[in-house]
């Protein structure tokens, strides 16, 4: 492409001046100035941080503090405003993003806080936990600060200032925090390929005790033979999904529950890893319930009888008075959270613009062989890590969106036919920071038109739009078919984050993977040293918490 090169470059100077700051600086006192000169906003940190003679480590310590006492005060902030004006959705939103960003930053502080002046790099996959947690605080902030705006109140004009404060606060402390504890030179260990069973079907093992297995075999024996295979226990301890407790959800109240959300309360609370899943097993049917998957809730296991067999249906929309974050017919905030053989939608339609089917703000969560259906805004991967696995999405306007670290692998992308007037936009990326660790990596899909757009050939279909400053998306390995413009990316606002976004395309297949005419701002085509970056195993550090699963995945590019 012939703008390639020169963005290319302009990305590798940007990390260059980031992570080129002297390792000796990191253990010994070094003025703040020099310090500031490798961060994202120099001008800010110079006036933050003391002008005095300090390590890294020792900044970041005081960033830290800094940044928690502003957490705790935001928290307030909006408890008062929401006292004052309890109707405002997009404060009610607040109030859950600020309650989490706490959670996130106190998460971080054993680590900083026993720093010793001898520690080196963090191993890889404890910086890259800490590196989403701090990911995910600025897109918080983001987020929270966007809802407000487009709310139109003027009575938030205090809660919008300290939104702008604490954003450059918490900026700050990522680029000290990647700057004294996280290398470049630390790579994720190699894993061996792990067996993974049932493959492109849906089918998982369960590794269960015997209370639970014998009532999941009661539990199968009155279901007909589809869903028996669905599902398969295994007597080795070694072998298949932990699962540390069942319960199973049918509208006709045959078994525990009749609505899912009443199931999801019966999960134990802030399970661990360790602990295995526990399982809802969600009997075919339509739900029309607005589901939520809290944080407290995590490893939770939610397997359905099939695709467009257990259906879970709402249609709340921005315009009917919900925001864009609280739309979802499905939101999922628990760590851990794992869905199978479900398909969500949000039936609300294109003239009702924003209407999320699934929005997920959740670490290490896992969608397998699911099905997302609606228009805008489709599927929200709004913070952390995420990877989903051949499911099928469909919608029309930016209806892949959101500032998680993500990874779709053998999926079904489907854009479908949109509003008179209207455009195809597949992802619409929300990564505001450099240093962020965020992204969608479109792997090893396929990207085509519904037949209703296939016949619909004016249209015009975009691979995204940089929705924010540094949006990144890559598409790599996947079938593109015709009806992808040939510019592959459109613009958000003229020329608004286009030398500052990163849209990027490796070996993909295809009439529609032709880029010789793709937009000259794009970086265009990588390489596959650049590409491999954004695979399961790096990007997502998926070798830690993906084989749990059993989930299929490949952790690199397709050989």
């Amino acid at each position: 492409m012939g703008s390639s090169s020169a963005i290319s470059l302009l990305t590798f100077l940007t990390l260059l001046y980031l992570f080129s700051f002297s390792s000796s600086a990191i253990h010994s006192p070094v003025p703040a100035a020099d310090i500031c000169h490798s961060t994202t906003s120099p001008s800010f940190c110079k006036a933050f941080l003391p002008n005095s003679l300090a390590t890294v480590h020792s900044h970041c310590r005081f960033t830290l503090r800094h940044a928690l006492a502003h957490a705790r005060s935001f928290l307030a902030l909006v408890d008062t405003h929401l006292a004052l004006f309890p109707s405002l959705a997009a404060l009610h939103d607040c109030r859950s993003l600020a309650a989490a960003n706490l959670d996130f930053l106190s998460n971080t502080f054993p680590t900083v806080n026993t720093t010793t002046t001898t520690t080196n790099a963090l191993p890889f996959y404890k910086a890259d936990e800490m590196v989403s947690l701090l990911s995910a605080v600025i897109t918080n902030e983001n987020t929270c600060y966007e809802g407000l705006l487009s709310s139109g109140s003027g009575s938030v004009d205090k809660v919008l200032k300290a939104i702008s404060f604490d954003t450059k606060l918490y900026s700050l402390y990522l680029s000290l925090f990647k700057m004294g504890w996280v290398s470049n030179d630390v790579k994720a260990p190699h894993v061996p390929k792990m067996k993974h069973f049932g493959r492109g079907k849906g089918q998982l093992k369960l590794n269960m005790s015997p209370k639970n297995r014998a009532y999941y075999e009661r539990l199968m024996h009155r279901r007909k033979p589809p869903a028996r295979r669905l599902l398969q226990t295994n007597s080795n301890e070694d072998d298949g999904i932990l699962v540390n407790g069942i319960v199973a959800v049918d509208p006709n109240g045959t078994y525990d529950f009749t609505t899912i959300n009443a199931a999801i309360q019966a999960a134990p609370n802030n399970s661990v890893a360790a602990d295995g899943y526990f399982l809802i097993f969600v009997t075919a049917g339509v739900y029309n319930e607005s589901v939520m998957v809290p944080k407290h809730k995590k490893y939770v296991l939610m397997i359905g009888e099939g695709n467009n067999q257990t259906i879970i249906t709402g249609r709340k929309n921005v315009p009917d008075g919900s925001t864009t974050f609280n739309s979802g017919t499905v939101i999922v905030e628990g760590t851990g959270f794992f869905g199978v053989n479900l398909t969500i939608t949000n039936t609300a339609g294109p003239n009702k613009f924003q209407a999320v089917a699934l929005r997920v703000s959740a670490d290490m969560t896992t969608f397998y062989s699911c099905i997302f259906e609606g228009y805008q805004d489709t599927l929200y991967p709004h913070s952390l890590r995420q990877f989903y696995r051949e499911c099928d999405i469909y919608g029309t306007i930016d209806f892949i969106l959101g500032d998680a670290a993500v990874v779709f692998q053998n999926c079904n992308i489907y854009a479908r036919l949109p509003m008179k007037g209207q455009y195809i936009v597949i992802t619409a990326q929300g990564r505001t920071d450099p240093n962020q660790n965020t992204g969608i990596s479109i792997h090893n899909c396929t990207i085509k038109p519904t037949a209703q757009l296939a016949a619909s050939p004016t249209i015009k279909s975009y691979f995204g739009r940089p929705w924010k400053e540094y949006a990144r998306t890559v598409y790599m390995q996947s079938f593109i078919d015709a009806f992808i413009d040939p510019a592959g990316w459109n613009v958000w606002d003229g020329t608004l984050n286009l030398n500052t976004s990163y849209y990027a395309e490796f070996n993909n297949s295809g009439p529609g993977s032709d880029t010789s005419r793709r937009a000259k701002w794009a970086v265009g085509l990588i390489n596959a040293t650049v590409a491999n970056n954004f695979t399961v195993s790096p990007f997502l550090g998926g070798d830690q918490w993906l084989p749990p699963t059993t989930v299929p995945y490949t952790g690199g590019l397709i050989s």
